[in-house]
């Protein structure tokens, strides 16, 4: 039986450059950094986001943008700090998508490497109980 999400990896071309985005952006807690042994297939760091295990390794990162992305829930009272933070980190920020009224507030953003990350204030109980009122 799947329990949960048990982490996330993501690959990058410069792992110190990512963990001060995740770090800066999501308050990111780094915990391993297997720069004195590396025990996978490159260089890599973990990092405890929102209480999510996230790995990033040294590698070829993506090609090319897409919508593919990882959302992380955020407080309607911390949104727009959230937004300031990205905002002053000067990465580039994808325009929203077109919105039902009352749907909760988003803000997407990538890094470095071509990954979407998205802050939502939703939860899935309530986008599917706006939805059946639409």
């Amino acid at each position: 039986m799947i329990e949960t999400i048990s982490h996330i990896t993501i690959i990058v071309r410069d792992v110190e450059k990512m963990g001060n985005f995740l770090r800066t952006i999501f308050d990111a807690e780094e915990v391993y950094d297997s720069s004195k042994e590396n025990f996978s297939l490159s260089y890599e760091k973990f990092f405890i986001v929102g209480g999510i295990w996230m790995a990033v390794m040294e590698g070829e990162p993506l090609p090319e943008r897409s919508y593919n992305h990882v959302a992380f829930k955020v407080s309607d009272s911390d949104f727009d700090e959230y937004v300031l933070r990205i905002k002053q980190f000067g990465v580039n920020i994808k325009p929203s998508r077109d919105r039902v009224s009352g749907e909760a507030r988003s803000i997407y953003f990538y890094d470095y490497d071509n990954h979407l990350f998205e802050l939502h204030t939703g939860t899935l109980n309530e986008r599917l109980l706006h939805y059946s009122k639409v």
